[in-house]
């Protein structure tokens, strides 16, 4: 269904935005940070199923989009590019953020879980980023593109769960990492806007 290089093109793009920091990664650090590796985890657990009903969502959603007409879809794909080349653009202007994590009341680990799971489904940046980037490694003449739509979101759901836990098992030496690089928060802005103009303007070029 997919080519080789096409998924290793899409786990190198997801891993590479997964090294950056963001909210995500911060609530999993204060989840960890709080209540220990456990609740770290079942937090990481709960971001990636609110991942998952967005993918699910761009499964179905986009995968209609697609039967009901080639030129919606090709739509859908200038305006993900659009809006990636937004974002690129937005992060870049954007100050240094503050790399102290949020103070947030702890919680059980079966709660952290839950409570992550809106935080996830509720963000609509997630979910436009998901209509904005799957649909670019989905090809109809590879087959059905929901069950593409679908392997996809599964791959970067299982890519996420794995990511977080990683860093919840790797806290302590991370903690350590992290403030030594304290230019990070300086350059993040920099390093999510140019990756995200970068792939704005890979969809803008690209043809079916």
């Amino acid at each position: 269904m997919f080519e080789l290089s096409t998924l290793a093109t899409y786990v190198a793009i997801v891993l590479g935005l997964f090294l950056i920091p963001g909210p995500a990664v911060l609530l999993v650090l204060t989840r960890t940070v709080q209540g220990g590796r456990k609740t770290g985890i079942m937090t990481g657990l709960g971001i990636a199923s609110g991942d998952f009903v967005h993918a699910l969502a761009a499964a179905v959603g986009l995968s209609a989009v697609l039967m009901t007409s080639a030129l919606a879809f090709n739509v859908v794909k200038a305006i993900g590019a659009c809006y990636l080349i937004y974002l690129g653009i937005k992060a870049l202007r954007e100050p240094p953020v503050d790399p102290a994590l949020p103070k947030m009341p702890s919680v059980s680990a079966a709660k952290a879980f839950w409570q992550a799971i809106p935080a996830e489904v509720l963000n609509p940046k997630t979910a436009l980023f998901f209509l904005a980037f799957l649909p670019q490694f989905v090809h109809p003449e590879h087959g059905s593109t929901f069950l593409q739509f679908a392997m996809l979101g599964l791959i970067f759901v299982a890519l996420s769960a794995i990511y977080t836990t990683l860093i919840v098992v790797s806290i302590r030496p991370l903690g350590r990492l992290v403030k030594r690089l304290r230019w990070l928060g300086r350059w993040q802005g920099k390093i999510i806007g140019s990756t995200f103009i970068a792939l704005g303007l890979r969809v803008a070029t690209q043809h079916r």
